[in-house]
């Protein structure tokens, strides 16, 4: 398991990649990854394509980064998910706090 991070050529974009198990032993690193944020990205993509695995921890990790960063972001956005990712989010409802593709 694995995170990575990169910004966009603009900087207006801070992608976080999480490889293997979203869990939580990413606590600290999912929170360094977008902790010190600069005033140039207005949207955080959380890219799922290579995660196998989420779960509770997971989703509040999300919760938190959500938090931390309404008023500084203008979109959260949660991408590439497998369909089993996408159902746990769907049935938490965080289709309706974040938007997911």
């Amino acid at each position: 398991m694995s995170l990575s991070r990169s910004t966009s050529a603009d900087g207006a974009i801070l992608t976080v990649q999480i490889k293997g198990k979203f869990d939580f032993n990413l606590v600290q690193s999912f929170r360094q990854a977008y902790a010190d944020l600069n005033d140039n990205i207005d949207k955080v993509v959380i890219d799922l394509r290579e995660t196998d695995y989420m779960d509770s921890s997971a989703l509040g990790m999300l919760l938190n980064m959500k938090k931390n960063l309404t008023g500084k972001v203008q979109t959260i956005q949660i991408s590439n998910c497998q369909p089993q990712l996408k159902k746990i989010l769907q049935i938490s409802r965080f289709d309706k706090k974040f938007d997911i593709d």
